[in-house]
């Protein structure tokens, strides 16, 4: 049998009425069959769940942020205990984003310099902080995550035209000097398409980064960022579905919402991540076949039903009723969030493992309408 070569994505199916496809991403750590949603452990850590509890859903592949763990614990330590897998305890794939996002957002204490960008790490020491894209891929190397992504600006919604055509000029250089600086075999590059909402812009981006290096897989980055959903599909969907490379993954950062994964996979998009599983799991909320519901609304008292009478994860399977998540959630013990967690969790990976279903029968098109038609799509 052949063995794959590191970070080649194979695409196994396509719809044929759709954009969408399936496909196995190969990395040091193991496959990714996608379409696929990624966890957010932001700090080596998925709030509230433990790794054996995260292999149990079924993730593959998870996400952590260069940004924080550099600040604490600090890549060198990561990197002696053996990178994020051993640190965290993590056999299968992890990605790690650039924290850009996380410097960009600390604002007024963040300034430009000639070679990258200055700032003061105020959740944290308050210590101030450079990093030039080499510095950037210096410190993802030393996490040794199986794919790390570009140093990028990523802007917010609206914008003028001439911030965002800046942003997408500076994230273009800075894809140069990362993939110049990139030396590790067994860690992907990806480099990300920004250009807000702007097909043209996007397109620019996209055609920059083809051109600069030969990178295995393309974040697109700079969508749910302030925007309407059907307002990020307009540009969206043709760049997934007409312009981005056949031969390799395309991610959507930062968007995790049920309805949106299910049309985003539509448009030809492979990998997601997002943090609103965990995040609305921390605050009483749950996804269901009924839309998302919030634990904390009284009706849910003497509900012994389980949260989803359709979902197969741990939390519904050992029968734990909503009147006692309820109970949970209104007297803040820290396992409704656990429990809700996992719920939430597992109902995205498993909306992805029906997805991929979905394109390898060739009725993706219907799964698509027949999620649109039920109550789960009311999930904002």
């Amino acid at each position: 049998m052949t063995v794959p070569e590191l970070f080649t994505f194979d695409v196994v199916a396509r719809d044929p009425r759709t954009s969408a496809r399936a496909g196995v991403f190969h990395t040091a750590h193991g496959d990714v069959e996608t379409p696929v949603f990624m966890p957010v452990g932001t700090k080596a850590a998925v709030k509230g769940l433990t790794p054996p509890m995260l292999e149990e859903l079924g993730a593959q592949i998870i996400l952590s942020n260069t940004y924080h763990l550099s600040q604490r614990p600090g890549e060198r330590l990561v990197e002696r205990l053996g990178g994020v897998h051993g640190f965290m305890r993590w056999d299968r794939p992890v990605l790690t984003d650039s924290g850009g996002f996380q410097a960009f957002s600390l604002s007024e204490h963040f300034t430009f310099r000639d070679d990258g960008v200055e700032f003061r790490a105020v959740d944290y020491d308050g210590s101030r902080v450079a990093w030039t894209p080499e510095r950037n891929m210096e410190i993802a190397q030393a996490l040794g995550s199986d794919v790390c992504m570009q140093l990028d600006q990523c802007v917010g919604y609206p914008v003028e035209r001439a911030v965002l055509e800046r942003s997408v000029e500076l994230s273009s250089r800075w894809a140069e000097r990362c993939w110049r600086a990139h030396t590790r075999e067994d860690q992907a590059l990806f480099g990300i398409v920004q250009g807000g909402m702007d097909l043209s812009l996007r397109l620019r981006s996209l055609a920059h980064l083809e051109s600069c290096g030969d990178f295995p897989g393309y974040g697109i980055g700079g969508y749910s960022v302030g925007e309407e959903h059907d307002v990020m599909f307009e540009s969206l969907a043709p760049l997934a579905s007409e312009h981005m490379p056949e031969g390799k993954p395309r991610y959507l950062m930062g968007v995790g919402n049920p309805t949106t994964l299910v049309r985003a996979v539509a448009c030809g998009v492979d990998m997601f991540d997002c943090v609103l599983p965990t995040r609305t799991a921390r605050t009483g909320t749950a996804f269901s076949s009924e839309g998302r519901l919030n634990l904390r609304n009284a009706r849910f008292r003497e509900d012994d039903r389980p949260l989803d009478e359709r979902c197969g994860c741990p939390v519904c399977r050992r029968g734990y009723s909503r009147a006692y998540l309820h109970h949970l959630v209104r007297q803040r013990e820290m396992g409704a969030a656990v429990l809700l967690s996992q719920h939430n969790v597992f109902f995205l990976l498993d909306l992805m493992r029906r997805a991929r279903a979905a394109v390898l029968a060739g009725e993706y098109a219907r799964f698509e309408a027949d999620w649109l038609a039920s109550e789960a799509c009311e999930d904002y």
